[in-house]
């Protein structure tokens, strides 16, 4: 794919475009609404394998019965700042955000908060999620198991763990506030699948064969296992986040984990959770906040090495993506249009069309 592949879409229209091929799939126009909001929040902040680019897949499982179309999402436990939220088999993305507006809810109250929910499904990217809460002097903490298995315990072969993300977002002052979106792994698995649409091969040390050798072919992936970042630490930090936002909800783990991709009519029964922290329950939000500013800017103009243009933080390039395509639109590639327009077809949509 080269540049001259891309071109840019509004937001409104690829948003419009969104809901409607889930709301004719039977989704409820405002949960269509909600669910094309939040996949598209994933590509304003740059995270395309987590956005648009699962539409078509969503769509395979929405029609096969997969999500729960009319579910009665639900707190069934519940003390305090504490909370869990039965998902009922929901799109993740509309179980995840009951998750937060309850987090945050609580977390007025309680000055911090943890929800967790199960019977989930994918949900998207994790930054996404851990931003929410930021408008509102709130710091958010989000933990997800991934959609599939393929990460093998540190020294194995079996894939029992997946990518398991865990995202930070942090208010700041004038400057901005301070994101942290990762996977445990080297490479999130949706970008292995986006390689593989476009035809491109993968870096090593992203995958590996069951013998240990680099797998550098997409169309391979189910032969091998991807690497956690840092070796044994990024296996350890996967399990943990496989225990407090699965096995703590009540939610699948291990062996029990369905593959989203791979299974239109299973239920996955995906955990997430969120931890909210009030910045009002400990001083004032604006002194916290020129705080970040002052170590933003004690890192950020602090000795380069050489070759390092910039020092940035977390989050920089993932929240001025989100400003720029805001503005000017969010980049499509040729690949990505077909996909959606083949939706489009099958929605009886019109055809989107690239933005010269």
């Amino acid at each position: 794919m080269t540049l001259s592949d891309v071109r840019r879409l509004p937001v409104s229209v690829l948003h419009h475009f969104a809901s409607a091929a889930l709301a004719h799939h039977g989704l409820p126009e405002e949960d269509a609404a909600t669910v094309a909001e939040m996949m598209i929040e994933a590509d304003l902040h740059g995270s395309d394998a987590h956005g648009l680019f699962r539409l078509p897949r969503y769509l395979d499982r929405l029609k096969a019965g997969g999500f729960n179309r009319t579910p009665q999402i639900r707190v069934d436990r519940s003390k305090g700042g504490l909370a869990r939220i039965d998902g009922d088999g929901a799109m993740g993305h509309l179980v995840v955000h009951r998750c937060v507006d309850e987090a945050i809810a609580r977390a007025s109250d309680h000055g911090v908060s943890w929800v967790g929910c199960h019977n989930s499904n994918h949900a998207g990217a994790a930054g996404v999620w851990a931003m929410r809460p930021v408008p509102q002097d709130m710091i958010g903490i989000y933990m997800a198991v991934g959609s599939a298995n393929h990460m093998a315990p540190w020294g194995g072969t079996e894939a029992l763990l997946s990518t398991n993300p865990i995202a930070i977002g942090v208010p700041g002052g004038r400057d901005g506030p301070v994101l942290l979106d990762m996977a445990t792994t080297n490479a999130a698995y949706g970008k292995i699948k986006m390689a593989a649409a476009l035809g491109q091969d993968l870096p090593e040390g992203w995958m590996i064969d069951a013998d240990g050798a680099p797998l550098t072919d997409p169309e391979r992936a189910g032969e091998g296992t991807l690497l956690p970042i840092g070796g044994p630490k990024g296996y350890g930090l996967a399990l943990m986040i496989g225990l407090l936002a699965g096995t703590l909800n009540g939610a699948a783990l291990g062996r029990d984990l369905v593959d989203f991709n791979a299974d239109d009519e299973t239920p996955t029964n995906t955990g997430q959770s969120i931890l909210v922290i009030d910045l009002k329950a400990l001083g004032a939000p604006e002194f916290f906040k020129r705080q970040v500013d002052q170590i933003r800017k004690e890192l950020s103009t602090s000795a380069k090495r050489p070759g390092f243009d910039a020092i940035r933080l977390p989050g920089d390039r993932a929240l001025a993506t989100r400003s720029d395509r805001r503005a000017n639109g969010i980049p499509c590639s040729t690949v990505l249009i077909e996909a959606l327009n083949r939706v489009a077809q099958g929605a009886g949509l019109a055809p989107l069309e690239f933005q010269q």
